[in-house]
């Protein structure tokens, strides 16, 4: 080891984390929890494909007048 090495680096905000962590340890978990309670939802392949299909394709220029 190098004598003019310095300690690693760690910011305020990532010394903060894990002190938090080190504290609430089920932290994490309850995170994954409310994870899957706000977006883990089960897909309905039917679903899906039926919306899918009926989309409506969109004009190359969208702002285009429609010339009579």
């Amino acid at each position: 080891m190098s004598i003019f090495r310095r300690p690693d680096y760690t910011s305020d905000t990532t010394q903060f984390i894990e002190q938090l962590k080190t504290q609430r340890p089920q932290l994490e978990a309850e995170q994954r929890q409310g994870r899957a309670l706000l977006w883990e939802k089960p897909v309905n392949r039917d679903e899906q494909q039926e919306f899918k299909d009926a989309r409506v394709a969109q004009k190359p220029y969208v702002y285009q007048t429609q010339a009579s």
